[in-house]
């Protein structure tokens, strides 16, 4: 019972600390606000506003509703030039698409011959030209398709492909990027919090005033443990009301207090971690440079970005054992499609197991630290 007493006041006195520290706390603020904000809405792998001209040398009505038919937001008002002006436009960066339909287009299409249509595009800008192709294609297509199917009451594909998302209807990508921002935020920040407290401590001298305490190294450790945590965890869950459901509008399909109690067990992996590095470096540069890298590494392993099937085959066998894939694992699982317990107990286990080997090992150099130190 005095052990727990111990880590609760220590604990208080790691909070007091932090509320001092205006830097940190602006820092935790910006992170799950205007960070997740930021990086959910500022890239997107839909084309938005593109720039497109026509040259349209038909003159038909199927040229003309091949035109009307792209409109914002994905595409700006189309541009009606000549042939000729075709490579001032794209030199000068004027037009990122430009659509050239051939004279009688229409003619050839009724008589049931193929024809061409040429679009040219500036590939300078690498994901809005290759995403640009696809839309393009497909709205001709449908135009051409629909148009057809009117005039010619036997015209028939003998496939039709009906496509239906899942979880993501509209393809909006900051579903996708404000879940993924959140993740990183929680292993950055909780790993930060936790590391720079131990060496604030150490180069403030306050660590000195502890050891001559009569406190063991658990109840150190476990003080800054469930400080931080508490502090990552309140961020996340006003981070999750305010900007990802009412901000962003992504709905979560699953239970929140399911994926906040996954939360919770990898908060006991990522704050081990921090004081486990914290034992290693000596001072904050010290500590910035092992967070660049390998928190670096964790968040480009473990799925959010790449996903796992895309990695090579011996590198999917290694990320097995890094708790950030199963992290990320089970927050899509539960946002996005709404799994339950039955689902991710696997991942909820992994992240444990892994999380409490990290605890004892980060422990047990804790303690041979103050030990050195005495």
């Amino acid at each position: 019972m005095e052990s727990l007493v111990n880590i609760f006041w220590l604990g208080v006195k790691e909070l007091r600390s932090l509320r001092s520290d205006t830097v940190m706390v602006l820092f935790v603020v910006y992170a799950f606000t205007s960070a997740i904000y930021t990086q959910a809405t500022g890239t997107s792998s839909e084309i938005n506003n593109a720039s497109i001209g026509f040259v349209d040398e038909d003159g038909s009505s199927l040229s003309g509703k091949i035109v009307e038919a792209f409109y914002p937001p994905r595409f700006k008002k189309p541009v009606l030039i000549r042939a000729d002006e075709v490579d001032d436009a794209m030199d000068s960066g004027r037009l990122m698409f430009v659509v050239d339909i051939p004279p009688q287009y229409e003619q050839r299409l009724r008589a049931g011959r193929s024809a061409e249509i040429m679009v040219n595009i500036d590939a300078t800008a690498m994901l809005q030209a290759s995403i640009g192709a696809g839309y393009i294609q497909n709205i001709i297509t449908d135009q051409v398709s629909e148009f057809l199917s009117r005039s010619d009451p036997n015209f028939r594909y003998p496939v039709r492909l009906v496509t239906r998302r899942e979880f993501n209807p509209n393809g909006d990508t900051s579903w996708f990027n404000s879940i993924v921002a959140l993740i990183n935020q929680i292993t950055l920040l909780t790993t930060v919090l936790t590391g720079a407290a131990l060496i604030r401590e150490r180069e403030h001298g306050t660590i000195e005033h502890l050891l001559v305490m009569p406190l063991t190294a658990f109840e150190i450790a476990m003080a800054k443990i469930w400080a931080n945590a508490l502090v990552i965890l309140v961020a996340v869950t006003a981070s999750l009301i305010l900007i990802v459901r009412l901000i962003l509008q992504v709905p979560v399909a699953g239970s929140p207090w399911l994926f906040m109690t996954g939360v919770v067990l990898y908060l006991f992996f990522a704050t081990a971690l921090g004081v486990f590095l914290g034992t290693i470096a000596r001072t904050m540069a010290q500590f910035a440079l092992l967070i660049i890298l390998l928190l670096i590494v964790l968040q480009l392993l473990s799925g959010g970005q790449t996903p796992i099937e895309s990695q090579p085959p011996a590198l999917q066998k290694l990320t097995f054992f890094l708790p950030s894939r199963h992290f990320v694992s089970f927050s899509q699982a539960i946002i996005y499609r709404g799994a339950g317990i039955e689902a991710v107990w696997p991942n909820f286990l992994m992240v444990a197991l892994i999380g409490a080997g990290c605890f004892v090992y980060a422990l047990n150099r804790f303690r041979a630290s103050i030990s050195l130190s005495r």
